[in-house]
């Protein structure tokens, strides 16, 4: 896994303005879990760390959603179909989707979608496994609202999705505020109720904050916290946040590892 391989562009989806999907094929069939990343290497610019997006039953097609902002990623984003990538990978820890018969409540904020998609392409396809399945969803403005096609398709089969934006405009016909508002009117049974976050580390803390105090389960949620991974071995420390290596320990941890870490300020 530290020789990347080779894999080429079958597909990109401009999602918003700055966020774009990439669809890659390859001679090597990658399996992966829900919750798992890839680095992805550039030629010439850079690698980076981006988690799977994909269909974890789907070993034809690898795919990854990239906000565009940094040197690599940004020109990632001028890819064309046919051009060929780096892979390294999967790497990192899984969402807790064996944990069956119970609420599942998914609550995330922009590009913090696209490491939940998996974990939601999984809940329906044994959607007979869980109660009921609901997925919160924030964003800034509706303009940066990703996987618009998904949604409704996700909404049609089952799930409630219930979508906040931070700024309306004229056209925008549904909640207003941060998506935290809308956690405790979303908890029927409490005390069997499974909670993935996946989104900005200010909004995992306020969300933890509402489920706790709607008496939610430590051991039952599970954060995913991505940030600053560039070996994705926890060889060169960048991604350490308190005693773990967020690449290699993580990405997706319980809430009862990390809450002392989320606890103090500017970690």
């Amino acid at each position: 896994m530290l020789i990347p391989s080779i894999y080429q562009v079958r597909g990109i989806t401009h999602e918003t303005a700055d966020v774009f999907t990439l669809t890659l094929t390859g001679k090597e069939k990658m399996l992966f879990r829900p919750g798992q990343f890839n680095m992805l290497y550039h030629f010439g610019y850079g690698e980076v760390a981006i988690s799977i997006a994909g269909d974890p039953t789907n070993q034809d097609d690898l795919v990854h959603t990239i906000k565009a902002v940094g040197s690599v990623t940004n020109q990632m984003q001028k890819l064309k179909i046919g051009d060929e990538i780096g892979v390294r990978g999967p790497f990192g820890s899984q969402w807790p989707l064996s944990q069956t018969g119970c609420d599942v409540l998914v609550i995330t904020g922009g590009i913090g979608l696209a490491p939940l998609r998996p974990a939601l392409l999984h809940l329906l396809a044994n959607r007979d496994k869980y109660q009921n399945i609901t997925l919160l969803f924030g964003a800034r403005h509706p303009s940066d609202i990703i996987y618009k096609s998904d949604l409704e398709n996700w909404e049609k089969q089952g799930i409630k999705v219930e979508i906040s934006v931070d700024h309306a405009d004229m056209d925008w016909r549904g909640q207003v505020g941060v998506v935290t508002y809308m956690i405790k009117k979303n908890i029927r049974d409490p005390k069997n109720t499974l909670v993935f976050i996946c989104g900005p580390e200010i909004m995992i803390k306020f969300a933890v904050q509402e489920l706790l105090g709607a008496a939610v389960e430590e051991a039952k949620i599970f954060i995913s916290m991505e940030r600053n991974m560039q070996c994705a071995v926890g060889f060169c420390g960048h991604c350490q946040y308190g005693p773990y290596f967020l690449c290699k320990d993580g990405p997706v941890f319980s809430y009862q590892q990390l809450k002392h870490w989320l606890m103090i300020k500017e970690l």
